[in-house]
């Protein structure tokens, strides 16, 4: 590969990160529950700090995060696939963003499980230590 052909593919990688970065921006823009998870992972990530939790369950966290706000930002995705796709009503467009809703649910509700298993014992070591 000649220097040409690497500067214009180090230009498309760094083009790719562009257009990245601009996605998040419309989610964190355009997204109300995407906003949501990023209160609720700044919440998180200040009572870790607070409660001093060891590197492994901070890796634990930082991955549970991670699969809330990509489980969110697939289904924000895919519902404005849905509607530019059929911007009528229709019943199979429904049960897919239905579909799309339990998966960011059910992400959700595994990390509330893991804030609980982490989070809990520490928080009652605070109020009930001898």
């Amino acid at each position: 590969m000649d220097e040409k052909e690497k500067s214009i593919s180090l230009k498309k990688r760094f083009m790719s990160f562009s257009h990245a970065f601009r996605g998040l921006g419309q989610l964190v823009k355009n997204e109300p529950n995407f906003r949501i998870h990023l209160v609720i992972t700044a919440l998180v990530l200040v009572a870790g700090i607070i409660l001093h939790i060891p590197a492994a369950e901070w890796l634990i966290i930082i991955l549970t995060i991670g699969f809330v706000l990509v489980a969110e930002s697939l289904n924000s995705a895919v519902e404005k696939l849905c509607d530019l796709v059929s911007p009528g009503e229709d019943r199979r467009i429904k049960n897919i963003k239905d579909m799309l809703a339990a998966a960011v649910l059910i992400s959700a509700l595994v990390a509330v499980i893991i804030g609980l298993v982490i989070f809990l014992p520490c928080i009652l070591d605070l109020f009930f230590k001898n």
